[in-house]
C-alpha cells in the first residue's frame, strides 16, 4: 500500500554547518528492518534535489532503530549567513516524512500493534 514515510517514522531534523541532518526513528522493528531495505542515500538524495547540492550519507543506529542522513550541502551556507526560509533545517524532517512509500501492508500493522494506546 502506498503511504507518507510519516505513517511508520518520525523524524528530527537540523542544521549541521553548510547542511542539515534529518534522523528518521522507526515505529517497529518491522519498520526498522523495511527502512533500511527502502529508505537508500539515492532516494534520499533525490526527495532533496531541489535543496541539497551536495553527497547524502546515511548512518545506521540500529539500537534506537534509526537512520540519520547528512544532507551536506542544503542549507545555503548555513544558519546565519542563509536567506532561506528555512536557514537550519528545521523542516526537513517533515519534508522526508511527506515522502511516499510502497509499504508491506505486515510493516504498517506492525505500527498499529506498537502504538501507545492502540487495540
Amino acid at each position: 500500500m502506498k503511504v507518507e514515510l510519516g505513517r511508520i517514522a518520525s523524524a528530527r531534523s537540523g542544521d549541521k554547518g553548510e547542511g542539515s541532518n534529518v534522523g528518521v526513528l522507526a515505529r517497529s522493528d518491522l519498520a526498522y528492518a523495511f527502512l533500511k531495505e527502502v529508505l537508500s542515500v539515492e532516494r534520499v538524495r533525490a526527495h532533496f534535489a531541489g535543496i541539497n547540492r551536495g553527497p547524502v550519507t546515511r548512518y545506521e543506529a540500529d539500537n534506537l532503530r534509526a537512520l540519520n542522513f547528512i544532507l551536506s550541502d542544503s542549507l545555503g551556507g548555513g544558519g546565519s549567513a542563509s536567506l532561506r526560509t528555512d536557514a537550519q533545517g528545521k523542516a526537513h524532517g517533515l519534508a522526508l516524512l511527506r515522502m511516499v512509500l510502497e509499504v508491506p501492508e505486515e510493516v504498517v500493522q506492525s505500527v498499529a500493534e506498537n502504538s501507545v494506546g492502540s487495540g
